[in-house]
């Protein structure tokens, strides 16, 4: 009788995985699901008149400007530390005149936009996905449906088109200061001038390197935008909604950063084959 009892727990705990394996798949492709119709809405809302030209403005600065000391501070750290950290290996090989050159190459091609995106979305992705969360919890956007406003294209369009443009913007600024911090980093332990540090900068750098690193932070803007709107827009209410908004909203657009600077890797190596 015992054994029964067993044969009837396996069993059941057997049922009970299957159950929570078919959730969570039937999750996934039902976050998949929402996830495309919220993208398929910003494109129709997006060229639908009128135009929130005041709220875009009013968003692209709060995005960007409010975000330049961050990024200021975290480009500057990053080309003085690569700099240091890359001396005494180039050094060991008779090449630290080339220093400059490869510090410049890695903050513009990968560096820069990359850990500028990661920031970006740390900051900008959870308080857009924090913003909107709020708002759902405290019915503001049922106010607004209720007012015969548009919520979606006030609230979700302004703020992932300001995304899309202030990300590239934010990220040749944070490749200027970081070559800006190369340049004292290099000064640390030499005494190179300006003129001969910059110009070995742009002599190592080509179009092929510039315009994909740029292009791709346009992706990386639109990736972080629409994952902090989705997720602050179709957020549980309840206090506890808005921290999950903000944290999975920081996860997801961290995650599409990688994902499409893979992506973007692998075209550009084949298009430059």
């Amino acid at each position: 009788m015992g054994s029964d009892v067993v044969i009837k727990v396996k069993i059941g705990s057997g049922d009970s995985s299957k159950i929570m394996a078919e959730s969570v798949f039937k999750n996934f492709f039902i976050e998949v699901y929402s996830m495309t119709a919220f993208t398929l809405r910003f494109f129709k809302e997006v060229i639908k008149p009128p135009y929130e030209i005041n709220e875009i403005v009013k968003q692209s600065f709060l995005i960007g400007y409010k975000s330049l000391p961050l990024i200021a501070i975290t480009g500057f750290i990053i080309g003085l530390v690569l700099t240091i950290q890359s001396r005494p290996t180039l050094a060991k090989f008779g090449a630290e005149s080339w220093l400059p050159a490869m510090v410049a190459v890695s903050i513009i091609r990968e560096i820069g936009p990359v850990i500028t995106a990661l920031i970006f979305a740390g900051k900008v992705g959870s308080g857009i996905g924090a913003e909107l969360a709020s708002m759902n919890v405290t019915e503001q956007i049922d106010a607004m449906q209720v007012s015969d406003t548009n919520p979606f294209k006030y609230l979700v369009v302004t703020r992932i088109l300001s995304a899309t443009l202030m990300l590239p913007i934010l990220t040749i600024f944070a490749d200027v200061v970081g070559l800006l911090g190369s340049f004292m980093g290099v000064n640390i332990k030499g005494d190179v001038s300006a003129y001969f540090y910059f110009s070995q900068v742009f002599q190592s750098l080509t179009f092929e390197d510039l315009f994909p690193a740029i292009f791709k932070t346009f992706f990386f803007g639109f990736a972080i935008g629409l994952i902090g709107s989705y997720k602050g827009y179709n957020s549980n209410k309840g206090t506890e909604g808005v921290g999950k908004a903000a944290n999975s909203a920081v996860v997801f657009g961290s995650l599409m950063v990688f994902i499409i600077d893979m992506i973007a890797v692998q075209i550009t190596s084949l298009l430059q084959k």
